[in-house]
């Protein structure tokens, strides 16, 4: 363990800490004000629920068997964002209208009130967004020669999570809105599990997630999650038995139509590049790529690659985390169009930490593929 990992894990602590401490006394200050009177709070005791609070995601990690500690700790993480944005305003009301001769209390309880039903309405509409999947289609042409094909339907999910809180019902969800696309090709390029694959076999998910078919089959990537679980061989396994293939910097001739290319996660430092992959490919017939962080858009297009799928982003997931993921990749979301390359990048279907969207959607992505023989 090098003394910088040390000294970065401590400023964490400090700041995360001090966080909560903010966080913390800005409650303790109102619930003083609203229940005067009426309920002495015993300090010790909300302190240890702001610590129990802070830290369950944490404890959740290292005490197996306790799902409710991982559920409220990721629900905490869109408390600490949102309370971090909305407090110091609510601070600044405060002082202004105590220079303005309001009494104090009276301006504690009411934006007090106020920061409440602010998070009553993410809360609410977040969770909507969340677990109310929307389809978005596009349609594209691919001049290519080689294939036999005139059209190709490929519906892409990215990023489902499934696990504690991407649940059975949501799978299902997917399942069936799947099925009424009635797809060529079913691609799900990474963070298919929330890291450990033992709650969604718990669950049964993956039989729920064997009803997923297509006549050129199912393909999945490995991504970032998959490789923080530590537990890859025993994803493949589960995956394979339940039929759905996942390439790992491997190449796929689909009835002799298309290339189906799998990348390995930006995690692996050992993945081929894209070069490395299509080098010997005959690029007259198409070749689409599923890659799960979309890092490497250029390579993709200097290296005649057609289609690339991606995720990873989820669009920031909670506004305006959304404005980071723009300043951080090329695209974070939607098409993109580089000469011949056509780059999408999904929302995802599900959600990391809180089961909460805001600025983006839970999502399907179909891209309709027309070929057009005379063109190259």
């Amino acid at each position: 363990m090098n003394v910088r990992f040390i000294l970065s894990s401590l400023v964490f602590i400090f700041v995360y800490n001090g966080m909560l401490i903010y966080i913390g006394w800005n409650g303790w200050i109102w619930l003083q004000f609203l229940l005067i009177d009426l309920v002495e709070i015993n300090l010790f005791v909300y302190s240890l629920m702001i610590i129990m609070l802070g830290y369950a995601y944490i404890l959740a990690r290292f005490i197996k068997g306790l799902p409710f500690l991982k559920i409220i700790g990721a629900c905490w993480f869109a408390v600490i964002q949102y309370a971090l944005l909305f407090l110091p305003l609510a601070n600044i009301a405060v002082l202004l209208t105590a220079f303005l001769g309001v009494d104090r209390g009276t301006s504690v309880i009411v934006t007090g009130w106020a920061v409440v039903t602010g998070f009553i309405f993410i809360f609410s509409y977040g969770i909507y967004n969340a677990y109310s999947p929307v389809i978005r289609s596009y349609q594209i042409t691919i001049p290519k020669k080689g294939t036999n094909q005139s059209t190709l339907k490929i519906a892409v999910a990215s990023d489902m999570h499934f696990g504690t809180l991407s649940g059975k019902a949501h799978l299902n969800r997917l399942v069936a809105l799947i099925h009424g696309l009635k797809p060529d090709l079913i691609l799900l390029p990474g963070d298919i599990i929330d890291d450990d694959p033992k709650p969604f076999v718990q669950k049964g998910m993956d039989q729920v997630m064997k009803e997923l078919t297509a006549p050129m089959g199912v393909y999945g990537v490995l991504g970032n999650h998959e490789y923080y679980g530590g537990q890859i061989p025993q994803f493949i396994k589960l995956m394979n038995d339940i039929d759905i293939k996942i390439l790992q910097d491997e190449i796929i001739e689909l009835k002799g139509q298309c290339y189906l290319v799998g990348r390995k996660d930006k995690t692996d430092k050992k993945r081929k590049s894209i070069k490395q992959l299509v080098k010997e490919l005959n690029h007259d017939l198409p070749i689409i790529m599923m890659d799960h962080q979309p890092f490497q858009l250029d390579d993709a297009m200097k290296n005649k690659v057609d289609v690339i799928v991606s995720g990873h982003t989820h669009r920031g997931q909670m506004a305006p985390n959304h404005l980071i993921t723009k300043r951080m990749y090329e695209l974070d979301w939607g098409y993109k169009k580089k000469e011949q390359l056509h780059a999408f990048v999904s929302s995802g279907f599900g959600f990391w930490g809180p089961p909460i969207r805001l600025g983006s959607r839970s999502e399907i992505v179909v891209i309709d593929l027309v070929f057009k023989k005379d063109s190259v």
